[in-house]
């Protein structure tokens, strides 16, 4: 497997130059710290399947989390071993399937376009997108108030956010609102893969995700496929998230500021004292 650390080739940020503008017409020459994108490539059982641009840091969630969240494994145990190597000005991640997986993942026929953070490009019909999942339990019991702390502390360990002003990041909580693991990207559903494949190397399905985004169908289906019973987002969500999130007994709630929260199902864990 790989290691858990940033890729020396592929760096998560760079310092470019650049015009800063004032108020007032006052320009001065200095520096700035960007996001890179880098190509990642998912090649299963010798098999391309697709190029994600990615933050290369932590790809080895996002290969767990990706082939998790679009139902290509089942579990951790559906992966056998998993290979970095050097590609054509980016990263190839070289997946070894077991068999069954091989055999759905043909099915899938999916060619996916490398836009940031796209996880439905090159769907070939709507039930590809749209995937039938079985209705979370209903376990978990989240106090209003803890969004309040996450927020509160969320802010200090983005550290790429913070550097570069440009990323996404997706937050596992534990039900007394304290911050278990965080993963960014320049994509928000990027993010959300990195951090759903730690979650399946973890065995741990307890608790909440809070991303720093808005709530699509897909961020919906990805926690669904995760086993977690709550997803907290930064800004709004769409309709169809709402009816997915319904349909798979998932409480959803958006706008998700200090002091506020917008609960669009599954009200029944989130505690308002």
């Amino acid at each position: 497997m790989l290691a858990e650390q940033d890729c020396p080739m592929h760096p998560v940020s760079s310092h470019r130059e650049v015009v800063h503008y004032q108020n007032a017409g006052v320009t001065t020459d200095s520096t700035m710290l960007l996001p890179a994108e880098t190509p990642v490539a998912l090649v299963y059982n010798g098999i391309a399947h697709s190029v994600m641009m990615c933050s290369a840091a932590d790809l080895e969630d996002f290969a767990i989390g990706f082939s998790l969240s679009e139902g290509i494994i089942d579990g951790l145990h559906d992966i056998h071993d998993m290979e970095q190597r050097e590609g054509c000005q980016g990263i190839e991640l070289h997946i070894e399937l077991a068999n069954r997986c091989v055999h759905r993942l043909k099915e899938k026929k999916r060619t996916l376009a490398g836009r940031t953070g796209c996880g439905i490009c090159g769907s070939e019909s709507l039930a590809q997108v749209v995937r039938s999942l079985p209705p979370l339990p209903d376990s978990q019991r989240l106090p209003v108030a803890h969004i309040d702390k996450v927020l509160a502390a969320l802010r200090p360990l983005q550290l790429l956010g913070q550097s570069t002003g440009a990323t996404h990041a997706a937050v596992h909580l534990d039900l007394a609102g304290n911050i278990l693991a965080i993963r960014e990207d320049v994509g928000r559903h990027i993010a959300l893969d990195k951090l759903v494949g730690h979650l399946c190397r973890s065995g741990r399905r307890d608790g909440a995700i809070l991303v720093t985004s808005r709530a699509s169908f897909e961020m919906v289906q990805k926690c669904a496929s995760a086993g977690v019973e709550i997803l907290l987002a930064i800004s709004a969500a769409t309709e169809l998230a709402v009816a997915r999130a319904e349909q798979s007994n998932l409480t959803l709630a958006g706008f998700c500021r200090r002091g506020r929260a917008e609960i669009y199902c599954g009200r029944q864990r989130i505690l308002l004292d």
